[in-house]
């Protein structure tokens, strides 16, 4: 599907938008990948690391400048695009609470131009990046992404019979991604700190690696229908055992939870169940809405949950322990090599 197809992806020049650029020079014969971000600066340094990397698939890239607020660049960006990967957000909790407009203005607004810029240039698909936090949200950026995942799934009202087809993909904070708990601990742990900080003992998180949140998007491209919402099928982990796989050394400190923290993940929540079908490796909430017809939308193999289900981090039945812990920070490691 993806071989010959042209893919612009939004925020481009993150951790995702690298991942995914290499694996799908990795994996199929692309004609062309749009990087489109607002920062010249990360566009120059990830184009002169492709070019490192892949040499003779270069030519391939385009680097364009654009911000997904700018709703007239992103219909000049997707002239000719098969496929978008939304993947463009503010997405740093205490600065979205201080900059509320701002965070509104990319997470809804541009979530909005990016979906009117997708109709109008007759893209076929689009798959936007969800989080966690969009589920019963406590903080500004939660609350953003909500009504951006409320938005693309609408959008599929507007798309007829063979227009773009719309679906979100979700999951937590990344396993070593910026920003999130590990480096927090190594930063402390290279620093000397004998007593790791820990906002709250009880709390867990589910975890997942770059390359699985890759997986799951292109699993989206291929089979969604219009409306899905994809989560994973992932371990949970606790925050305590975790820092003990880092350095079992260390003491422990609870210093008490942050604002607009969650102690738990919840990827599917009790409401949620009554329209969520399990599938071997993942999860998907279909939409509930007069203008979704089922019997064209339903992707085969999947089972009606239980209504009442909810899957959290809190109530998981997969779990890294320690040990578990230990080898898959190694593992981790070892893919940045």
């Amino acid at each position: 599907m993806l071989n010959n197809a042209v893919i612009l992806i939004t925020g481009g020049t993150g951790s995702f938008g690298k991942k995914f650029t290499k694996m799908l020079l990795n994996n199929y014969d692309v004609k062309k990948i749009i990087i489109y971000s607002r920062d010249e600066f990360k566009q120059d340094v990830m184009n002169k690391e492709m070019i490192a990397k892949y040499p003779d698939k270069i030519d391939r890239l385009r680097f364009f400048i654009g911000d997904v607020r700018d709703k007239d660049r992103l219909h000049r960006a997707l002239n000719g695009v098969d496929y978008v990967i939304h993947a463009a957000a503010m997405k740093q909790v205490p600065a979205c609470e201080y900059n509320p407009f701002e965070a509104i203005k990319t997470n809804i607004h541009g979530a909005q131009n990016v979906i009117d810029a997708a109709l109008d240039r007759k893209v076929k698909k689009v798959v936007a990046l969800s989080t966690d936090k969009a589920v019963n949200p406590i903080n500004l950026y939660g609350g953003t992404k909500l009504v951006s995942d409320k938005l693309f799934i609408a959008a599929n009202a507007y798309s007829g019979l063979d227009g773009t087809v719309f679906s979100v993909v979700r999951y937590g904070n990344v396993a070593g991604s910026r920003g999130s708990v590990i480096p927090f601990f190594k930063e402390q742990i290279e620093n000397g700190c004998k007593d790791l900080p820990i906002t709250d003992i009880r709390m867990t998180r589910f975890w997942i690696t770059l390359e699985q949140g890759v997986e799951l998007v292109l699993k989206a491209l291929e089979e969604s229908k219009g409306g899905e919402t994809y989560i994973s099928k992932i371990p949970s982990f606790k925050i305590t055992d975790l820092a003990k796989a880092m350095a079992a050394e260390c003491t422990l400190r609870e210093i008490g939870i942050r604002e607009g923290e969650k102690l738990h993940e919840v990827m599917v929540t009790k409401d949620d169940s009554r329209y969520a079908f399990e599938y071997e490796n993942h999860y998907i909430i279909y939409p509930h809405f007069s203008w979704w017809k089922e019997s064209q939308h339903y992707t085969e193999g999947g089972q009606l949950i239980n209504e009442g289900f909810e899957y959290s981090s809190e109530t998981n039945t997969q779990w890294l322990g320690v040990d578990e812990l230990q080898r898959a920070l190694q593992i981790l490691n070892d893919s940045k090599i």
